[in-house]
This record gives structure tokens, C-alpha cells and sequence, in this order.
């Protein structure tokens, strides 16, 4: 009996588990709008094709760059 009540919750958390999408939060929001401009930012000062190409896979991890940066600034 225990074992299908067992059954039963896993059945329930699969359900739940497969009808479930990410949602968007605020953090998301953030993310994608400094991706745009990093993407921007990098693709206008590069001086060249493949500079550009760099400038796209740095705007992918813009965050990396920011984080180092402020901590930078910080001192830390």
C-alpha cells in the first residue's frame, strides 16, 4: 500500500515536472537587456571581422566582465 501511495507522489511530481516552464524574473530581464548591449557596445568598437566575432562570445558572459570590474572598483 505504502508503495503506490510512493507511486502516486512520483506520478504527481513527473506531472508537475513536465507541465512546468521556466518563468521569466526581473533577473532575466536584466540579463537579456545587457546582453543586447553588450552586444552593441562590442560589435560597434571592433575594428574588424573577427574582433566582431569576439565581441559577440564576450557579450554571451557580460556578466564575467561586470562582476570583475566592480569588484575592481571595490578593492575586493
Amino acid at each position: 500500500m505504502k508503495e503506490k501511495e510512493e507511486a502516486k507522489k512520483c506520478e504527481g511530481w513527473e506531472q508537475k515536472k513536465k507541465w512546468h516552464h521556466g518563468h521569466a524574473t526581473p533577473s532575466s530581464a536584466v540579463y537579456g537587456l545587457g546582453l543586447i548591449g553588450a552586444l552593441v557596445y562590442y560589435i560597434s568598437t571592433a575594428s574588424g571581422f573577427w574582433v566582431g566575432v569576439l565581441g559577440v562570445l564576450k557579450s554571451l558572459v557580460w556578466p564575467v566582465f561586470a562582476v570583475y570590474e566592480l569588484l575592481k572598483f571595490l578593492g575586493a
